[in-house]
């Protein structure tokens, strides 16, 4: 009996090796294309990783592959023949090549996201109508990606049809029916501790995302040890990742984090708010913020923006709340940072929430949203009448398909000419804000300009310098317009982009975005500069406070205005919490367990001095951080984000 499936146990084992070696593969290129981004010294260390990475992978590979190995032990008498094994073969298959691309498709979102992938994304893409054209507009832009891929997925049938089952007789059915179920029953407990997590010296049961930070020397390497399909695996079912600490008192938090802001300005006429949300525009497009920064043939793409900074008011050391659009317009216009999951797409977004909107609706201000766009895109259209905005312009409205762009909407240029055609019309005081367009992936500028904004070195410079000159164009009409003089104009970036030159590669230096305030009436806003630790959610208790509001409302920003306030910044990341305050940064996991504490000045987190600094220096630190991640998951928990 000791013979007995032998050869197809061995078939089996080589089956499931191939799905190692491809994820390792997998892992492999995943490295090479954001080897800037990752912090590995060697290939020693690459193997240390990709080792640990093991445990992951094992517990997708199983997972994925149940029916497989249902199919491949289970004693049927006739598993051998040939109809079963082609069926055996496109099982295994048609569950592993998707799982498998997860992790290719990840290769280019992980320059966007700086984090693995996980279910909430992949929801948010799905939810998009024209999710068919952005999937094939990306195939093409990243074709060198996919084309490893199918030679990956070719290889792998190669390699799979090279060791076949020949189909077998058994004479004795008991001996081979008795046989079957107690092996089967005997490598079972192996396979479900694959799933939950190995008990390796350092593992839980069951493995989690967290669980990579264990054996990550630095903290990009926990994407490199962790894999796509298991980051989708983890948190299906578990949309929710909004929990309850108990880390400081109410009293405290009250003190030390104040997430109720009032102001006491007094205002004599209303100003006009103009807030324009740029796509992707990162610090390191703008001459502005690059001054100091020594950076090698360095080129700036936004002339006008720049032109506004120098005769307004701009802020150097901002940092982005968010790494998503939808993340961004909850930050700016509701003050509301992400981390793991958004609110806008958590089972808690159902909920009144402040923001700039309904706030200045209370003090009469006509309110409205502009992005040319697919209308219901991302869930702009939604959320934005959720917090308060009583009209909602996109490419709907817009209703001119001769400027769409083939991919997400309209030009910017058109768009925005059209945005002031309907500002024009409101009555003012009004709040109008405009998310521009252009500067998102595929990056398409119009025909017409594709020989002037042609200087960059990558797509994404030359969108930025079209929308650049977009909103020049429209500066040149609203100057016409009554509400221009008596209006404050505020530039922030909803999220950085891709890094193309090696300071923002850094960790914390990607995060950096604009914030720029102009008026042409220097009553509104003086001209001038300010390198005071900021970040987007800052916007939100800034505009209320110009506007004169004077009652109490909900914020974990600072008015940039009120110089009494703490200056910190929380700077987003998918598997932890960061927070900039004083010298230092201090990282959290999602437990609130404090995994790394640096200098301020140590950009890509290079040298953690969590058990260097003494408790006393850090207490403080490591308290407002874990204070602000128990306010925050509170008040989304209870409702209490009005």
């Amino acid at each position: 009996m000791k013979n007995i499936r032998l050869r197809e146990y061995k078939v089996l084992f080589y089956r499931l090796f191939l799905v190692y070696l491809f994820y390792f593969i997998a892992r492999v290129c995943f490295y090479l294309f954001n080897k800037d981004l990752i912090s590995v010294d060697n290939v020693s260390e690459f193997f240390r990783l990709a080792f640990y990475g093991l445990l992951f992978d094992s517990a997708a590979i199983i997972y994925i592959n149940l029916l497989f190995l249902v199919l491949s032990l289970f004693p049927l008498w006739v598993n051998t023949s040939k109809k079963y094994q082609k069926f055996v073969f496109w099982v295994y298959f048609l569950t592993n090549i998707p799982p498998f691309l997860l992790n290719f498709i990840d290769i280019v979102f992980f320059q966007y996201n700086r984090s693995r992938l996980t279910l909430s994304a992949w929801s948010l893409a799905a939810s998009e109508d024209n999710k068919w054209s952005l999937l094939f507009g990306f195939l093409v832009r990243h074709w060198s990606v996919f084309v490893i891929f199918l030679v990956c997925v070719f290889t792998w049938i190669y390699l799979y049809k090279k060791n076949k089952i020949n189909p077998q007789t058994y004479s004795n059915k008991w001996s081979y029916f008795i046989g079957s179920t107690v092996f089967m029953f005997a490598i079972t407990p192996l396979f479900l501790l694959g799933i939950r997590g190995m008990p390796f010296k350092k593992g839980t049961i069951p493995l989690t995302i967290t669980d990579a930070n264990k054996f990550a020397n630095d903290l990009s390497q926990v994407n490199l040890i962790l894999n796509t399909p298991f980051g989708i695996i983890r948190t299906l079912g578990k949309s929710d990742s909004f929990r309850t600490y108990n880390f400081a008192t109410e009293d405290y938090i009250a003190e030390n984090i104040r997430p109720i802001k009032k102001y006491n300005r007094k205002v004599t006429k209303k100003p006009n708010i103009v807030l324009f949300i740029l796509e992707g525009m990162g610090n390191e497009y703008f001459e502005t913020f690059n001054k100091d920064k020594a950076i090698t043939e360095f080129k700036s793409y936004t002339p006008f923006l720049d032109s506004l900074a120098q005769n307004g008011l701009y802020f150097t050391n901002v940092y982005a709340n968010a790494s998503r659009s939808m993340e961004g317009i909850s930050a700016i216009t509701a003050g509301i940072p992400t981390f793991e999951t958004p609110l806008a797409y958590s089972p808690h977004s159902q909920q009144e929430i402040a923001s700039i909107a309904n706030i200045y609706r209370e003090m009469s201000y006509k309110t409205a949203f502009f992005h040319g766009a697919t209308n219901g895109s991302m869930g702009f259209s939604g959320f934005t009448k959720q917090i308060g905005f009583e009209h909602y312009f996109g490419r709907t409205e817009f209703n001119d398909e001769s400027q769409h762009n083939g991919s997400w909407g309209i030009h910017d240029e058109p768009f925005l000419q059209y945005t002031k055609k309907e500002i024009d019309k409101m009555k003012t005081p009004f709040l109008a804000t405009v998310f521009t367009l252009s500067s998102h992936e595929p990056y398409t500028i119009p025909e017409k300009y594709k020989g002037v904004f042609n200087k960059g070195d990558v797509p994404m410079q030359n969108a930025v310098a079209y929308s650049d000159y977009s909103i020049r164009k429209f500066f040149e009409s609203a100057k016409k317009s009554d509400w221009f003089e008596n209006t404050i104009f505020v530039f922030v970036a909803d999220h950085p982009s891709t890094a193309y030159y090696d300071y923002y590669k850094q960790k914390i230096p990607y995060f950096n975005v604009p914030i720029i305030f102009y008026s042409p009436s220097k009553q509104l806003i003086q001209t001038g500069t300010s390198d005071e630790l900021a970040q987007q959610i800052d916007i939100f208790p800034t505009l209320v406070d110009l506007a004169g509001y004077q009652k109490p409302f909900r914020s974990w920003g600072r008015s940039l205005f009120a110089k009494e306030e703490p200056h910190r910044a929380y700077v987003t990341n998918r598997n932890f919490y960061q927070l900039i305050q004083g010298d230092y940064i201090y990282v959290a996991d999602i437990k609130g367990e404090i995994v790394g504490i640096y200098a301020k000045k140590d950009w890509d987190l290079k040298k953690n001095l969590k058990e260097i600094l003494p408790e006393e220096t850090t207490h403080k630190g490591i308290t407002d951080l874990r204070a602000f991640m128990q306010d925050f998951m509170d008040r989304i928990l209870h409702q209490k984000l009005k």
